[in-house]
């Protein structure tokens, strides 16, 4: 399955080892699904944005580790189920002390191009906290005209 490939390549994204970061990943038409953003984001550049903002808003996966799933209070995968196109990938970490739990559903094209990225979060505390800090760090993101 390209999709079991695809996910390799985004776990070698998470752990700092995808040279071309996002490129390689994402399709030109790549639509992002944002627990905090009622509308879906279409384009590779905007998704890039959401997911580099979640990287530095959620705690990354810890070096240390060494592999998905590893870290203590760290992000991690704590599932993964693969089926044709799909991965569903459900997280957990903690922010300001509160636990974070969510899902990552990824779909990817024949060529193993990310087309699809939705991203779901509870419980409601977790929800409203990561809320206002993606859109803390999306301000600061943004580039100055």
């Amino acid at each position: 399955m390209i999709i079991e490939q695809t996910i390799e390549q985004w776990h070698e994204f998470l752990r700092g080892k995808a040279p071309n970061g996002l490129d390689d990943l994402l399709h030109d038409d790549v639509v992002f699904y944002s627990p905090i953003v009622y509308t879906p984001q279409e384009g590779k550049e905007i998704t890039k944005l959401y997911l580099l903002a979640a990287g530095q808003t959620l705690p990354g996966e810890r070096p240390e580790g060494g592999d998905v799933g590893s870290g203590s209070g760290g992000f991690r995968y704590t599932k993964q189920v693969l089926a044709d196109d799909t991965a569903v990938l459900e997280f957990e970490t903690t922010v300001e002390g509160k636990y974070v739990n969510g899902v990552d559903i990824i779909r990817c094209d024949a060529d193993g191009k990310i087309i699809e990225f939705r991203v779901m979060i509870r419980p409601l505390q977790a929800v409203n906290l990561v809320h206002q800090q993606m859109a803390a760090m999306l301000e600061r993101m943004k580039p100055t005209p």
